[in-house]
C-alpha cells in the first residue's frame, strides 16, 4: 500500500483493489472535521438566482444584482469583483441570448474549469491530494447514449460560451465532460435543496463504501468532511457517492451506471439491511418471489419516468402520478419499504411546491420513522427530512412536536455538520421565536 501524499491528518495511497484513495493517519472520533477542500470552480444553480450570492452563496435578501445580465446576484461589490472572472463567461452572452440561454450545470461548470485552467497554472488550495487532471475519466467505459451525451453538452459550449473561451479540441473536451460526470458535487442546503455543482479534487479522492465513515457537508463554496464512525490511524476514508436508501442490488445498477464499479461493501456482502428495506404485506399468503420481482421493476420503472415527467408536467399531474404508484406498489409492498418511501418523499415535495402543508406533514410523518431505521447514523436524509417536519410542524401551530422534530435535526447535524454551522445557528434561532 504506497503512499503518495499528505496533508494534516490523512494521506493519499494506493488502496488494494480500489486504485486511488485517502487513509487517516490519526484517531478520530465522531463528529470530528478530517479535512476542509475549498472548491476548484463552482456554479450556482440558475433557479437560487436572487436567493443566493454567486460568489460566496450567502443566503440572504436584498442581493445586488449585476448591472449588464440583470441575472447574477451578489452580497456586495466584493463578492461581485471576486466573481467576474467567472460570470464574464456568461454575462454577455446571457444578454444575446436572453430566455434561449440555457446550458446545463454541467456545461457551465466544465466552461469554468476549462478558463481556470487557462489562468491557473500551479496547483490550487483545493488540490493537495489530487489535481483536476488526475481526475478518472472511464471514458473507455462509456456507452455509445453516453457519448452522446456528452456530444450534446460539447455543442452547448461551443453554442454558449465561444466569445471568451479558447476550447481544447473534441477529444480533451470528451475526456472532461467524463471527468466531471464521474467527479463533481451537488452542493445542497440543510433541507438537501440544490444549490449548485462544484469541483472539490481532494474530496474526490475518497472512495465510496455503503458504510461511510465521513459524510461531506457545505460552508459556502466550502466542502467539510467529518467523521460519523470512529476513525483508527491507518483505516481507509470512505464517503459514500450515493443515496444510500435503497437495496443493495439497486444501489449497485447506480454505482455501475455513473462510476463504473461494484461496491463490496460489507453491507453489499452480507445484505444486511435489505430484508427490512424490502418489507412486504402481511397476508396470508406471502408474496410470491416473482410477484415481488415484478413489483420492484414496476417501481424502479415509476421512479424514472417521475424523474423525467418534473421537466414537463404540473404538480397536481405529478402527484398524481405519486398517487397512482403507491396505491399500485401498496398491494405488495408495506409502507415501510424504501420505494413506496421513495414515492412518498417525491409526493410530499410536490405538496410543499403546492403549499399544502397538511398534505406534505401527512407523508413526511409516514417517512421518518422507516428512514431513520435504513439509513445510516448521522444522514443528512434524516437530519433534513426531521427539518421539515420540524418547521410544517410550527407553522401548522403545532409548537411542542414542531421543536421536538427541530431539536432532533439539530443532533444530527451538529456531527455532520459541526456545532459552528451557520444552519445550526439558522435553526436554533427559529426554536427561540417559537
Amino acid at each position: 500500500m504506497k503512499t503518495e501524499g499528505t496533508a494534516e491528518g490523512i494521506e493519499r495511497f494506493t488502496s488494494p483493489g480500489k486504485g486511488r484513495g485517502l487513509r487517516a493517519l490519526k484517531h478520530y472520533k465522531v463528529g470530528d472535521l478530517l479535512f476542509t477542500c475549498p472548491a476548484y470552480t463552482y456554479v450556482l444553480t440558475v433557479s437560487e438566482r436572487g436567493n443566493h450570492c454567486e460568489f460566496c452563496f450567502a443566503r440572504k435578501e436584498g442581493l445586488s444584482k449585476c448591472g449588464k445580465c440583470k441575472q447574477a446576484f451578489y452580497c456586495n461589490v466584493d463578492c461581485q469583483r471576486g466573481d467576474w472572472p467567472m460570470h464574464k463567461l456568461e454575462c454577455s452572452s446571457m444578454c444575446i441570448f436572453k430566455e434561449n440561454w440555457d446550458p446545463s450545470e454541467t456545461v457551465r461548470l466544465t466552461a469554468r474549469i476549462i478558463a481556470k485552467q487557462k489562468t491557473q497554472t500551479e496547483k490550487t488550495a483545493a488540490e493537495k491530494l489530487l489535481t483536476v487532471s488526475e481526475f478518472e475519466s472511464h471514458l473507455e467505459k462509456l456507452d455509445n447514449e453516453k457519448r452522446e451525451l456528452i456530444q450534446s453538452d460539447i455543442a452547448a459550449l461551443h453554442h454558449f460560451y465561444s466569445k471568451h473561451l479558447e476550447y481544447p479540441d473534441n477529444a480533451a473536451l470528451l475526456v472532461l465532460f467524463a471527468q466531471v460526470n464521474c467527479n463533481g458535487f451537488t452542493i445542497e442546503d440543510e433541507e438537501l435543496s440544490h444549490l449548485g455543482s462544484a469541483v472539490f479534487p481532494d474530496v474526490a479522492l475518497m472512495n465510496h463504501s455503503c458504510c461511510p465513515n465521513v459524510i461531506v457537508t457545505y460552508k459556502g463554496t466550502l466542502a467539510e468532511v467529518r467523521a460519523v464512525q470512529e476513525i483508527n490511524a491507518g483505516d481507509e476514508i470512505f464517503t459514500s457517492y450515493i443515496d444510500l436508501l435503497y437495496p443493495t442490488d439497486d444501489r449497485n445498477d447506480r454505482l455501475k451506471d455513473s462510476y463504473f464499479f461494484n461496491c463490496d461493501c460489507k453491507e453489499c456482502a452480507t445484505k444486511g439491511k435489505d430484508k427490512a428495506k424490502m418489507e412486504t404485506r402481511k397476508m396470508n399468503e406471502p408474496p410470491q418471489p416473482e410477484t415481488i420481482r415484478d413489483m420492484v421493476k414496476y417501481a424502479r420503472n415509476v421512479i424514472e419516468e417521475f424523474r423525467r415527467a418534473k421537466h414537463y408536467k404540473t404538480p397536481s399531474e405529478l402527484l398524481e402520478i405519486c398517487e397512482l404508484s403507491l396505491d399500485k406498489m401498496d398491494a405488495v409492498f408495506e409502507d415501510t419499504n424504501v420505494y413506496m418511501l421513495h414515492m412518498m418523499y417525491q409526493a410530499m415535495g410536490v405538496c410543499l411546491y403546492m403549499q399544502d402543508w397538511e398534505g406534505a406533514l401527512r407523508y413526511g410523518e409516514k417517512i421518518i420513522k422507516p428512514y431513520s431505521k435504513h439509513y445510516p447514523p448521522y444522514s443528512l436524509n434524516v437530519a433534513s427530512m426531521w427539518l421539515k417536519l420540524g418547521r410544517l410542524y410550527i407553522g401548522l401551530e403545532k409548537k411542542s412536536l414542531g421543536v421536538k422534530a427541530l431539536k432532533k435535526a439539530i443532533a444530527i447535524m451538529e456531527v455532520a455538520h459541526g456545532k459552528d454551522h451557520h444552519y445550526i445557528a439558522e435553526i436554533k434561532k427559529e426554536l427561540e421565536d417559537h
